[in-house]
């Protein structure tokens, strides 16, 4: 084989420099031509389209995804995109997503004034009053709101049922026993345990506006002009009781008696005589107002007595107090066609059994 600078047919013999391989130049003869597998086109050749390239070429890879973005990378938005899906379908289908507040609205109300047979009695010493009758086995204040032992339900645990159990009494609390509320005109204590909603209700009604949703739905109170606390200690008794209405919703329900020893304010050392409120309230819960402790009032049924069945309860309860009896009893009238707004003052006769608690 001729080295790397001999033609073809080798070196010529003799040539200068033939032995200095290292040094020796790269000669191109004519044997190196005919070597070469050369072909030129002529031009008509060239203008044909379908002329044949003398060498192919591997065609370039178009830029794209394959080109510039490497495999790994590739890789890594894939995971990107099924962790992305996963979340969306794992987000859509939460168990434990944010739950949703109840609708709530007014409660519905009913108020029926208790109007006694004759004139009230009452006793200077307000223990004799607390001490003769079924109130004697009264509790004092919250004391009397005792609560049932706690179980879970179908749907909601121990826990949420305590809670709300608690929330029911602290309404009841407030807006029942606390003198502020009763006769102070202080309304935040009540207020503050409704949520948003119930709020907006709540502040059309202590405004005194016409409208089905009274004051005296919401709390108890007594029109200060006219009547003082004989004694701030309330005395109650009565049960909650609680209920799934749904498998969202808790309803806990209170049955209570509330008595009071009621004075008038302008004269001391007057006797004091007992006012009866019978109250039915019931409440209702979600996951999220247990959450932010709210309670929702659905319904108020109360029982309020000694009054006259003249007096308007909508806004405050007016007792008859000690030696005052109610004007001779008329019938009110009652149009069922009336509308919606036209609440009726409903009345019935006191009897010591309708204070008692059931």
């Amino acid at each position: 084989m001729a080295g790397r600078a001999d033609p073809p047919e080798g070196g010529q013999s003799g040539a200068p420099g033939a032995g200095d391989e290292e040094y020796r130049s790269i000669v191109f003869d004519d044997s190196f031509v005919q070597a070469a597998r050369l072909q030129e086109y002529s031009a008509e050749q060239r203008l044909v389209d379908h002329t044949v390239a003398v060498r192919d070429r591997e065609p370039e890879q178009p830029l794209g995804i394959g080109r510039t973005v490497p495999k790994q990378g590739l890789a890594l938005a894939m995971i990107i995109l099924l962790a992305f899906a996963a979340a969306i379908y794992l987000g859509a289908n939460n168990p434990y997503q944010s739950p949703r507040s109840l609708a709530a609205g007014r409660p519905a109300g009913a108020t029926v004034a208790l109007v006694p047979d004759g004139a009230v009695p009452g006793e200077v010493d307000v223990e004799v009053l607390f001490g003769t009758g079924p109130v004697r086995e009264f509790g004092v204040g919250s004391g009397g709101l005792e609560l049932p032992d706690p179980r879970s339900t179908a749907h909601f645990s121990r826990e949420q049922v305590l809670t709300a159990l608690t929330l029911a009494k602290e309404y009841l609390t407030a807006s029942a026993l606390n003198p502020d509320v009763l006769v102070g005109g202080s309304l935040a204590e009540v207020r503050q345990l409704l949520g948003a909603e119930q709020q907006g209700q709540f502040d059309v009604a202590m405004e005194g506006e016409a409208g089905p949703s009274w004051a005296t739905d919401w709390l108890v109170r007594f029109d200060r002009g006219r009547v003082e606390m004989a004694d701030p200690h309330v005395r109650v008794s009565g049960v909650f009781t609680f209920t799934e209405a749904t498998e969202d919703v808790l309803e806990i329900a209170g049955h209570h008696v509330f008595v009071y020893a009621l004075r008038s304010p302008d004269s001391m050392g007057a006797p004091a005589s007992l006012f009866g409120v019978r109250r039915e309230v019931r409440f209702q819960f979600g996951k999220e107002e247990l959450r932010d402790r709210n309670v929702v009032l659905r319904q108020v049924d109360t029982l309020a007595g000694p009054m006259a069945c003249e007096a308007d309860p909508a806004d405050a309860f007016d007792p008859l107090l000690a030696g005052e009896s109610a004007p001779q009893r008329v019938v009110t009238g009652i149009d069922p066609l009336a509308p919606e707004h036209e609440r009726p003052v409903l009345c019935a006769a006191l009897t010591p059994g309708q204070l008692n608690a059931s």
